[in-house]
Order: C-alpha cells, then structure tokens, then sequence
C-alpha cells in the first residue's frame, strides 16, 4: 500500500465524518422549508453550524458556509473588496507567496475592478516583511480596502505573526481577510478572541477567516467564511439571501454535518496530535539532511523563534540541488511514497514555486523542491519508508537533471 504523505493537498476523510455525511443524505428536507421535514433539516443544519463555530471561536451567525476553501477565500477579498470600493478604497494589501485561491482572485480584480495592488515582500524564511506592511497601512491608510494574508503558507509551513499584522490593520482602520486554510486543525482558532486581543472593531481589523474541511478529514466540497457580525461585505452570489443575505443557495445540510464532526475532531485532538506530528516531523527533516546533505530546507527551523514552532508541526520542504521536483516526485511515486512539488492547485505545471521565488531562491532552486506534509494517519513507518526511498531517487533524478544541462549546453 502507498505511503500517503501529502496530507496538506487533502487528508482521508474521517470515519464519523462518512457516517455523519451518509446518515444526513438519507433525510429529505430543505432547510429553508417550513414544514416538519425542513425544520428537522434546519436543525441539523444549525446544529452543525454551532458546532464549527465552537472549534473557530465565533458565534454560530458568523459562520458562512460555501463549497470550499477557494469560494471562502473569493467572497472575503471580493466581498470586502467591493464594499470598500463604495467608500473610495481601491488598494489590496497582500504578500507575495500566498495561494493562488488569494492571487489569482486580486490579480482579477487588479485586471476588471480597478484594485490596485501592492506586494508585500517575504524574507527568506517565507514570513511577510511586517515593517513594509506598517508603511503601506500608513500612507493614505483610507484608501485601503483590506489587507488579506496566509496565517501559514501552505508550500513552506511559515507561521505568520497573524495577530500582529490584524492589529496594525486595526489601527489603520483596514479591515483583514484571513486564509486559514492551512493552519485550521493545527492551531486554535480563535476568531472572537483575535477580534478582541487586536483591537478589531467595525470596519477595521479582523473581519472574515476562511477554512476548508477536507484538509481536517471532512469532505471534499465544504468550507466556511467565518464573517463577523459587524463587517460590510458585498455577496458574490445572489438568489436567496440564505446566510444573512451574503451567500445564497439551498445549505448542504450533509456537508455541514461532515465538516462538523471533522472539526470537533480535529479540534479534540488537536494539541496531542501537533507534539506527535512535531516529532514525526523534525525525525523526517534530520532524516533527510543524514541521507541528502545537500537538501536545504525551505522556511523556518523548528522551533527557530526560541520558545514556539514557527513552522507547522505537519510541514518539512526541502529543494534538491540539480534536481527536478517533478522528476523526485515520479521517482518516489514509483517506489510507493506520495509526496508533492508544492501546491496541489499548481499540480501538473511545470513552472519553479512562486513562493520560493518570493523568498529570494533562484529558479533552478525553486524547481527543486519538494514538500512533504504529515497528518493523522502518518506513522514512523511511514516516515522510514520515505526516507529509505530518497536517497536512490535523489541519485537518479541527479543524473536525469545532469544529461539535461548538458544536453542543453551542448545545444547552444
């Protein structure tokens, strides 16, 4: 059987979570109706809600549920994006590296809305330059629609200093869109609390928080806009008004309870589960450094800040000198061990990552990479396994990358 280690690309839906989802769609009933059959829908439906606002510490109101991490991420920087437009703000603070859910939805509203946006510059080990991002919230903070970022970079496992960048926002009066796709499951979620602890309020600081269930063993097709009660947002979908007139359409009732039960799971779980992934992890990275010296591993150090992780505890991406990304992967794949080039978005393009790229390496190193992601069914075996794979496919995919530069020097 494989070796199944790109758990940030999905991770197997949960046992309970199937059975949640299978129970529900054997019920008739939609919820906005208002006979028995859709009030007992609608429980279900709001039961589920309060349950994800229990494990992102927000109210049950605040709780938008779309498709997937992509819609979340698309209604809160365009829907805080339109409405700050009415008010004359046309500037979108956002970093470089981000998801191409947040790039490719600015990029288009650069393109059809007039947005103009400005890049915020990563360091090298992946996190935003804060200081650029306090004068840009500085000049002309009114003219500012929001600021939208990653809380971890899903390529390189970088944990932002999220709070800190919501209270300058906050202070500036911009308000936040935060991608939480990545961390939802390995970190609290703290929504009401963040709010609180960085001075947000109406109109600026922390406003929506975008999550995804099958990163955390829900399913496919289920995600969530945590939108506070206070934020002025415009709706991407009309017809309806189902969900406080911003998000349209009949409920996924089967989603919601999925999504639900892998939330409360992961939430469960979640501290025990981050100090046994942690150890699994920095096994792996010592590991790959033993059998490749000449591997470099991209974003933080564990535990490189001194007192806390500043990288996932589910994260390792290392590049590869002289290699092709792809060319490891296929390697690896053929001796039984899944791993990924980078985002699972970006899967099957051959173009070097735009997050290492941001964050000063060269193409050729960009190419090389690997990332390596861990989650609850990931074992020392399976670690041991990947491990024991690498250094022939290194060997191999080295060679290929050999006769390819020479091939391509011998063609000039």
């Amino acid at each position: 059987m494989p070796v199944y280690l790109d758990h940030a690309a999905t991770t197997p839906v949960l046992p309970e979570a199937i059975e949640a989802y299978t129970r529900a769609l054997t019920e008739v009933g939609n919820p906005s109706s208002i006979h028995s059959a859709g009030q007992s829908a609608k429980r279900a439906l709001e039961d589920a809600r309060e349950q994800l606002a229990g494990t992102l510490g927000c109210q049950g109101i605040e709780v938008v549920l779309v498709s997937g991490g992509t819609e979340a991420i698309n209604l809160g920087i365009k829907g805080l994006y339109w409405a700050g437009a009415r008010r004359g703000a046309n500037r979108i603070l956002v970093p470089e590296g981000e998801h191409h859910a947040t790039l490719d939805t600015v990029e288009w509203l650069q393109s059809y809305e007039g947005a103009q946006v400005e890049w915020l510059p990563l360091d090298e080990q992946g996190f935003v330059r804060v200081d650029v991002l306090e004068r840009a919230l500085s000049r002309e903070p009114h003219t500012v629609a929001l600021l939208t970022f990653l809380w971890a970079n899903n390529e390189v496992g970088s944990i932002q200093p999220a709070e800190r960048m919501i209270a300058l926002a906050a202070a500036a009066g911009v308000p936040v869109h935060v991608d939480a796709v990545s961390v939802f499951g390995h970190l609290q979620v703290d929504f009401t609390g963040m709010r609180r602890r960085t001075g947000s309020k109406a109109g600026a600081g922390l406003a929506a928080l975008s999550v995804s269930a099958h990163k955390i063993g829900g399913p496919v097709g289920a995600g969530a806009l945590v939108l506070s009660r206070d934020a002025t947002i415009v709706p991407l979908i009309h017809g309806g008004g189902q969900q406080r007139q911003v998000r349209s359409g009949t409920q996924d009732v089967a989603a919601a309870s999925a999504f639900a039960v892998a939330a409360v799971s992961a939430d469960r779980d979640r501290v025990v589960e981050a100090e046994r992934l942690t150890v699994l992890r920095d096994r792996l990275i010592d590991g790959v450094r033993r059998a490749v010296p000449q591997a470099v591993l991209s974003g933080p150090e564990p535990g490189s800040d001194g007192s806390a992780d500043a990288r996932l505890a589910s994260n390792a991406h290392f590049t590869f000198p002289g290699c092709e990304g792809d060319s490891l992967l296929f390697l690896l794949d053929a001796a039984g061990v899944e791993v990924s080039t980078g985002s699972a978005c970006q899967a099957g393009i051959p173009e070097p990552s735009h997050v290492l790229r941001a964050m000063g390496r060269t193409e050729d190193e960009a190419r090389g990479a690997l990332r390596i992601t861990l989650g609850r069914t990931s074992t020392e075996a399976d670690v041991d396994a990947f491990l024991a794979a690498l250094p022939a496919a290194y060997a191999q995919a080295s060679r290929a990358g050999l006769a390819a530069r020479e091939s391509a020097l011998g063609a000039r």
